[in-house]
């Protein structure tokens, strides 16, 4: 089976590894993010509010810091808003339903505000208007959401007619626009909410179980899936109404290796991926596919 090999993009800088990384992720703009605790958070039982620290580092390698006073969760989602502050969410509700689960922090690390988005959170990803995009796991299957980042509800997939959205496997946001693979039935599907004629767009696919897709013109690709699967890279084209299938590979990391444990990001034509001891991301490019 042919392999992929991811290929390098950012790094945590060394000076920061004593740090425990309570998350990480890659914005809109290829910049990456580290979200560091002092120490690791106890495994078990309520956790209090800690100083966190982001660090930034842009696609140039220009590193940047930004203290977050109070944040919550063990391992809490982060992500950055246009104007230079940042998100961070817990995924269940039940402990923060007083306190909420989002925070709002501004460009010098203050909250500026906090509100709930549903229980259950598998996905949060800001777009380039500074929207943020909730997809949910199957704990509380209301499906995909678009917040303002002052917790103004912009955009709801009820009513869209997405054939078995009960779990978002996988969510891609690039631009305004998101990409997602839901399951039950795994269609692909495309969400313009700034296109009110069609803001949805579905077609019919058989490559189940990916959490990750990234979309090129007619090309798309599936990374992921059940079992032994889990490092697959399954490419596809778009017809009409539906993905045709093309070829099956593996996607490894960039010495060749399986990643293992593994955060995943999708934007664009382009996903991420960042294996233990999530220092460095990784990125497969659809794009630069022939």
């Amino acid at each position: 089976m042919q392999k992929t090999a991811l290929v390098p993009h950012l790094h945590l800088p060394r000076a920061h590894h004593d740090r425990h990384v309570l998350t990480s992720t890659v914005d809109v703009f290829g910049t990456a993010h580290w979200l560091l605790a002092e120490r690791a958070p106890q495994p078990r039982g309520d956790v209090p509010p800690v100083d966190a620290l982001v660090v930034s580092v842009d696609p140039d390698g220009d590193v940047e810091l930004t203290e977050l006073s109070g944040v919550r969760g063990r391992r809490p989602y982060l992500d950055r808003l246009p104007d230079g502050g940042f998100v961070v969410a817990v995924s269940r509700t039940r402990r923060y339903e007083e306190a909420k689960q989002v925070q709002v922090f501004d460009v010098l690390g203050r909250e500026t505000s906090s509100f709930s988005v549903g229980d259950a959170i598998e996905h949060l990803l800001v777009d380039e208007a500074g929207h943020i995009w909730v997809g949910h796991f199957d704990e509380n299957p209301v499906g995909i959401r678009r917040w303002s980042a002052t917790g103004r509800l912009v955009w709801t997939s009820d009513g869209a007619r997405i054939p078995g959205l009960f779990d978002c496997y996988a969510l891609n946001v690039s631009g305004t626009t998101a990409w997602a693979c839901p399951y039950t039935d795994f269609p692909l599907v495309e969400i313009r909410p700034d296109r009110p004629d069609r803001p949805v767009t579905v077609w019919t696919n058989g490559i189940r179980g990916a959490h990750a897709v990234a979309v090129h013109g007619d090309r798309v690709a599936f990374y992921g899936g059940y079992g032994e699967e889990g490092d697959r890279l399954a490419h596809g084209r778009l017809t009409e109404t539906s993905v045709e299938p093309r070829d099956v590979g593996l996607l490894t990391l960039p010495d060749g290796s399986a990643p293992g444990r593994r955060r995943i990001v999708g934007r664009g034509s382009r996903i991420y991926v960042q294996a233990e001891p999530f220092t460095a991301w990784g990125v497969f490019d659809l794009s630069s596919c022939s």
